[in-house]
């Protein structure tokens, strides 16, 4: 039995059906109520209560973690890899950020997972192409999408690869790694907005947006320390940060999806 937390988000619900797709026995877990292919059963819990994760870990071999907003303004982790251990899980698969790695962001939540005794592997996304989609209404009803940093370049990956990797460390022995995962090219806000209006066949314009004002928006739903790190990552890269890693196609066997194929998949989401 495979556990997958966070099973509606962009990373997840690819993540669960992938491993349905393999006919493995998974339990997907959200928040909400949600529909799953057929076979999967669904779980509603909120890792923010790590007690409500308990029943689902029942008969669990692997579970696949993530952190969101929220854990790394509560550091919960470590209670919930109390609950995992104690379930008796033998392998668990953390969706991290890079930004531990550059250490924009704190490591207490990986720290929680490699202290726990069980077997781990972390995987440190860069800028997700997903992002995209804060640009989605704009560009629907107006053919234009605002950012800060225009022409700042990083190189997005699409959650779909990040499934993939996910599902090979769930599946088989890749403990103790940490892969970093990005797309296969360093891709620039202005870039993005060029690439989305030629998959539309309509131009997109491209605004940009002051640091302060891309910060008073992603207040809106993002926790200030969360907030100081995306911006810096954005703004001012390490080289570390704007680099390709080969960690997507060494996991896979095949090069990481661009920005254009992400697009061209979720088009109707920007019509």
């Amino acid at each position: 039995m495979i556990v997958i937390t966070g099973a509606t988000g962009n990373v997840g619900r690819p993540l669960v059906q992938v491993l349905a797709d393999a006919g493995e026995a998974v339990t997907a877990v959200s928040r909400r109520p949600a529909d799953m292919p057929t076979g999967v059963r669904h779980v509603q819990a909120n890792l923010s209560e790590p007690s409500t994760l308990q029943p689902t870990l029942e008969g669990a071999d692997a579970v696949f973690l993530l952190t969101a907003a929220e854990f790394l303004a509560d550091g919960n982790m470590k209670e919930v890899m109390e609950v995992v251990t104690a379930a008796g899980v033998e392998r668990v698969v953390l969706l991290s950020s890079q930004g531990v790695g550059t250490q924009r962001h704190p490591s207490d939540i990986e720290d929680a997972v490699t202290q726990s005794g069980v077997g781990w592997t972390m995987l440190r996304p860069g800028n997700f192409a997903s992002n995209a989609f804060q640009w989605a209404e704009s560009i629907r009803t107006q053919r234009s999408m605002a950012a800060p940093f225009a022409d700042v370049a990083l190189p997005a990956v699409d959650p779909e690869d990040i499934a993939a990797v996910a599902a090979a460390a769930l599946r088989s022995d890749h403990a103790g790694n940490i892969y970093t995962l990005t797309g296969p090219a360093a891709i620039s806000p202005r870039q993005q907005a060029a690439v989305i209006g030629e998959v539309l066949g309509e131009p997109v314009r491209f605004d940009e947006l002051t640091r302060d004002e891309a910060r008073t928006r992603m207040l809106t739903y993002m926790p200030e320390p969360v907030v100081e790190a995306t911006l810096g990552a954005l703004g001012t890269p390490s080289p570390a940060e704007q680099q390709v890693s080969p960690d997507v196609e060494q996991v896979l066997g095949k090069q990481p999806q661009t920005f254009a194929d992400w697009v061209a998949r979720n088009l109707t989401a920007f019509r």
